[in-house]
Parts: C-alpha cells; sequence; structure tokens
C-alpha cells in the first residue's frame, strides 16, 4: 500500500475550501449575533440615558429644596417660612412637586423641613415594566442661636481720633450688637463690652471682686504679671497690683505755653470707659460706646487678656458677686459656662487700629506713699519734670513696664491660651500697618477670621462677624 503524504500546497487548498465553506454556511448567524449585540448596546445606553435625566431631575429639585429651606429658616425673615419656600418653588417652575413643607418655631431657633417628589416619565426603562422613576427631595435648614458668650474688645486708643475712625467703629460696632443681641435671642447670647487703650479699666464692682492691693481709687486697672499672659483665667485669690494713675506720654503746648493736661491717663477714668461685664442690654451697651473718647496709647494684649477672663469659667466666682450686686443679671448667674459645655460658643471680637506700644510706670521710689498717689494723680508726668525735675535726672523717675515687642510676646501668649481652650478668635486691623495686621492676623483662629479693613469696611466686618456666630446650618 502506497501511503498519500500530503504537501503543504494540498495543505493551504484544502483548509481554505473549508473554511470557505464554514462562512457560507455561518452567514446568518453571525449577522443576528450582531444585531443582538447592537440592540442590546442600544437598550443599556437607553437605560443609562433615563439614569443620567433622572439624576438631573433630583439635582434641581434638591436645588430647589436646599435654597427654599434656608431662606425660610432664616430668623431675620419677615414673611411665613412656608410663603417663602411656596415662592422659591414657583420661581423655580417646580410648585406642582412641592409635597410638604414643615415648620418648628421656637425661643431662639426655627427649623424648615421641604419634602419635594416628581414623577419623571422614562423613554427605555418602560419596556422593562418602569414607565416613570421617582425623583424625591428631601431638605431641612435650621437657624439656631445657641448659648453665645461673646467678648467684644475695642481700641479707644489716642490714635483713634484720626481719620474718623471712632465714629466709624462706633457705628459698626453698633450694628454689630443689634444683630447679635436681638430678641429670639433673649437669655442666651451675652456680650462683655471691654474697651482699652494703654489699660483696661475693669471698673469697680470687678476691681472689689479681686484681691488687689489697692493705692488709690481713682481709677481700676490692674498691672498683669506677665506670666499670667499664658492662661485664660485671671487666677483667683492671686494679689493683684494696681496700675498706677498718672499721665505720662505726653502734655499740649497750646498758646506759646505748656499744659499740664490729665486726660490721657495711663489707666482711663471716665464710667463710660469701664468693662461692661456679661450684658444682653443692647441700648445700654450702644449707649457707652457712643460716649468713647481717644485715649492714651495701645495695649491690645491688655485688652485681649481680659476679653478672655470674662469667657473663662474661673470668672463666674466674680459673676455670683455682680449678680449679687445687680450689675449682672440672674439671667446669666451660670455664666461663663464651662469650656467643656457644647451648647456655648465662646468668642472674642479684637479690633485695633494700629500696634502695641510701649507703656511706662513711675519707678517705685517716687511712687510708695499716698501723698506720692495724689500727688501723681495731679499733674501730667513729662510736664512735672521738664518744669521742676533737672533733665539729667528725668531717667530716674520712671521705666518701662511693657515694651511694644514683649506687648506683641504677651499677645501671642494670650491669645494662643484661648485658643487651646476652645475660644474662637475674630480679630479686626482698621487701617493698620503691616506689622499690625501680622500680629492681629496670627492671633485669629484661622486666616480667614482676620479682617485688615479700611474706612466704611469695618462696618462690613462686624456685620460678617455677627452672620457668622448666627450662623445658618443646612442639617439635611
Amino acid at each position: 500500500m502506497s501511503l498519500f503524504k500530503p504537501t503543504e500546497a494540498w495543505v493551504r487548498s484544502t483548509l481554505g475550501v473549508r473554511l470557505g465553506r464554514f462562512a457560507r454556511h455561518e452567514d446568518g448567524s453571525i449577522t443576528i449575533l450582531t444585531i443582538f449585540i447592537i440592540i442590546m448596546m442600544v437598550m443599556v445606553g437607553g437605560i443609562q440615558l433615563d439614569f443620567m435625566r433622572h439624576e438631573m431631575e433630583r439635582t434641581k429639585l434638591q436645588a430647589a429644596a436646599d435654597r427654599a429651606v434656608l431662606a425660610a429658616a432664616d430668623l431675620d425673615q419677615t414673611l411665613a417660612p412656608a410663603d417663602v419656600v411656596d415662592e422659591y418653588f414657583a420661581k423655580s417652575g417646580m410648585s406642582d412637586y412641592l409635597s410638604s413643607v414643615t415648620i418648628e418655631n421656637g425661643l431662639n431657633f426655627r427649623t424648615v423641613t421641604v419634602k419635594a417628589n416628581n414623577e419623571m416619565k422614562t423613554q427605555f426603562l418602560g419596556r422593562f415594566g418602569f414607565p416613570t422613576l421617582d425623583v424625591p427631595a428631601l431638605s431641612k435648614a435650621e437657624e439656631r442661636v445657641e448659648k453665645v458668650e461673646i467678648s467684644l474688645v475695642l481700641d479707644v486708643s489716642g490714635s483713634m481720633k484720626n481719620n474718623s475712625k471712632l465714629t466709624t467703629m462706633k457705628d459698626a460696632a453698633k450694628t454689630f450688637i443689634d444683630t447679635v443681641l436681638r430678641p429670639e435671642t433673649k437669655n442666651n447670647v451675652s456680650l462683655s463690652l471691654i474697651p482699652y487703650s494703654e489699660q483696661v479699666n475693669v471698673g469697680p464692682d470687678i476691681f472689689n471682686a479681686l484681691w488687689v492691693d489697692t493705692r488709690h481709687d481713682f481709677s481700676y486697672c490692674i498691672d498683669v504679671p506677665d506670666g499670667h499672659f499664658v492662661q485664660t483665667q485671671m487666677t483667683p485669690g492671686f494679689p493683684w497690683d494696681q496700675t498706677q494713675h498718672f499721665q505720662w506720654n505726653t502734655y499740649s503746648i497750646e498758646s506759646g505755653y505748656q499744659q499740664n493736661t490729665l486726660h490721657d491717663t495711663v489707666c482711663p477714668r471716665a464710667v463710660y470707659e469701664r468693662v461692661r461685664p456679661i450684658s444682653q442690654d443692647g441700648p445700654s451697651l450702644k449707649a457707652q460706646i457712643d460716649l468713647f473718647q481717644p485715649r492714651a496709647g495701645t495695649a491690645i494684649y491688655m485688652g485681649m487678656k481680659w476679653g478672655t477672663a470674662l469667657l473663662d469659667p474661673s470668672f463666674r466666682e466674680t459673676t455670683a458677686s455682680l449678680v449679687s450686686d445687680s450689675v449682672v443679671e440672674s439671667t446669666f448667674a451660670d455664666r461663663p459656662a464651662d469650656y467643656s459645655d457644647r451648647e456655648t460658643l465662646k468668642t472674642i471680637v479684637l479690633m485695633t487700629d494700629g500696634q502695641n506700644s510701649n507703656s511706662q510706670r513711675i519707678s517705685t521710689a517716687y511712687y510708695n506713699s499716698s501723698s506720692e498717689v495724689v500727688h501723681w494723680s495731679k499733674w501730667n508726668f513729662n510736664y512735672y519734670l521738664s518744669q521742676y525735675i533737672k533733665e539729667k535726672d528725668w531717667h530716674r523717675y520712671y521705666y518701662t513696664r511693657y515694651t511694644a515687642e514683649k506687648g506683641n510676646t504677651l499677645m501671642d501668649n494670650i491669645c494662643s491660651a484661648a485658643k487651646d481652650e476652645g475660644i474662637v478668635i475674630w480679630t479686626i486691623g482698621f487701617e493698620v500697618n503691616d506689622t499690625g495686621a501680622d500680629v492681629m492676623k496670627k492671633c485669629a483662629s484661622s486666616p480667614s477670621h482676620f479682617f485688615r479693613v479700611e474706612g466704611v469696611e469695618l462696618t462690613d466686618a462686624f456685620s460678617a462677624i455677627a452672620s457668622q456666630i448666627n450662623q445658618l446650618r443646612l442639617t439635611q
């Protein structure tokens, strides 16, 4: 028997004939498979299109609901909340989709909840038994003024007399008070007013509630030791030193002769320059601000120290004394709240138009008797030296208690201590130079908590801060 051995040419020829037959026999099957795949792709694409339309409609409906509840929940809104919601949906062309509006009002809050629903007709899903898709929206907003403790720390130093800055500050501060002390916040928001210049006059009530080595009754300021700026409290039982009462930083020359001026004392002495603690009496606070006059140098760190101290829980012991003396309303007898109290926001609004300046004191040798204390209350310090003391001996009569550099360090310390306790610090640099801006920006809780402003922008800054304190929260 002879064996057939296929050649390479035969194999190629035979394989080509068989593949050709297979192709002819399978023409219909491949075409059907291709059409099926195309149909499936179209259907999947159509289903995806329905879902994309659903998401777009849902987003539009949710956005309308969110805008409506935010506007309706605003406590300043004079229209009925339900009417506000209706108006927003009407303007969006979605009135037919609004399902329900729920309003909750309380002494210090308003909550608005909106439910909306749209039945969207489908183009492709209907073939699978889904002729429509439910497009729901649920939104809830609340404006709630929780318990808030505010220290408003205002610069009334001598430089505030320039460019109508004091007048601008008065208007801005009063706008702030009107915003945060509203009727619906009664018993929930308290404000301590701390005017400062070269020192802070805490007034006789706070002064007498502390343990102070009292040397005079001309004014009520306390020299806080440097080490106490690393803590927020005014340590109960600590023996504080009363600030000397005198004027050193200037004397005027009018009509060709020098004047023994006494209006810019280191510790301001006027009643309206005293700290007003823990109050909700807006009209009285604004009336006090209207009386402010520019005075002496600038000690931002001292204003900040007292702004912080009036928020520290250790001050409650002093608050009790102030309540018994009818200085603070009994409503606030439990303030300042503990730092751990989650229902209470503690915040400081600190404003300045400059930067820390040097502050001098009379040498102990010339301020160690009651007669010397009385003597310096009657004389402008520089005027007296120029008139009665040889110039070569002037340096023996005084020393620099605080330099500007030390003031910046103390400022940094007290700001850090406050932030460590969770106190929110807002700072405003009003027509300040770069150095002053840097100090204030560093003190603020964050860069966004610092405002550097000029002129009437000051009112905008105070208004923005007040709005943040009364912030509107979208809760769902």
